[in-house]
């Protein structure tokens, strides 16, 4: 049998194994630059052309309050690799409009194939109680150390501490739309947040036609078969698409309903 002292060096040499096996594996999923998982697609903005969107689309006319905005962009693979917002400062826009336009475009990723676009707002209605996708808001929940790490100050530049790691959540009313490119590719999507759901949504949909990356094959509005906002929902509640948001201002809803026309989606070009 081991003596006692012996037992305790050998046990104390396990532990140094696993820690040290831990940290290389740790190291492998969150290296020193930041970096994690496959690299994004090259059509994805930098960090300057999103925000050069943004900056575009927040100040046109979208029927909500005209509020400073949040914008992130993530990959096919979930990873952030662009945070940017269009205040002169972290604190000009809602903090919380951070995390969730991370979550918007995270959901609207995650929900999104190479042949359907869906929206966070086309979610509204199904997950609602009684909803056939009710629960589905809980079914990814935000990594609150991706979410809330790193230095406050570096929040919406390029050294946001969200990018390069996956962030999670999911949302499901308007401001996240899935990213298609010329070829027709899903590469990613964009989540837009900071101002009524309705002005998130016409914010975001001006932020993808800036960026053209609004290859959309098809969606579930049953008026321009993309994935703009529906507005079809009833006094009772019901949606007869199936995919309805509520209206938030007869300007937003106005602005939304011609989206498919003022900005119109890219057609990928034949063979």
């Amino acid at each position: 049998m081991l003596s006692a002292q012996l037992f305790k060096r050998q046990a104390g040499a396990w532990l140094l194994a696993i820690a040290a096996a831990a940290g290389v594996t740790a190291c492998g999923d969150d290296d020193d630059d930041g970096g994690v998982g496959p690299s994004g697609s090259a059509n994805l903005p930098t960090q300057a052309q999103l925000k050069a969107a943004l900056d575009d689309a927040q100040a046109q006319a979208n029927g909500g309050f005209s509020l400073n905005m949040w914008a992130t962009v993530v990959d096919r693979s979930g990873i952030v690799r662009a945070v940017a917002f269009t205040g002169d400062k972290v604190g000009d826009q809602w903090l919380g409009s951070r995390v969730i336009s991370a979550q918007k475009a995270n959901t609207a990723n995650d929900f999104s194939l190479p042949g359907l676009a869906l929206s966070t707002a086309n979610l509204y209605t199904a997950t609602q109680p009684g909803g056939t996708l009710f629960g589905l808001q809980e079914s990814n929940p935000v990594d609150p150390d991706v979410a809330y790490g790193g230095n406050a100050d570096n929040y919406g530049t390029e050294s946001d501490f969200m990018v390069g790691k996956r962030i999670g959540g999911v949302n499901v009313f308007g401001g996240g739309l899935a990213l298609y490119d010329a070829t027709g590719e899903i590469i990613g999507a964009v989540g837009v947040s900071g101002d009524t759901s309705c002005a998130d949504h016409n914010i975001a949909w001006k932020v993808r036609d800036g960026l053209t990356l609004d290859y959309v094959p098809g969606g579930v509005d049953p008026v321009s078969a993309t994935d703009n906002i529906v507005y079809d929902l009833q006094g009772d509640g019901t949606s007869p698409s199936g995919w309805g948001h509520p209206e938030c201002s007869t300007a937003a809803t106005t602005i939304g309903d011609a989206l498919p026309t003022s900005h119109p989606i890219g057609v990928v070009a034949p063979g």
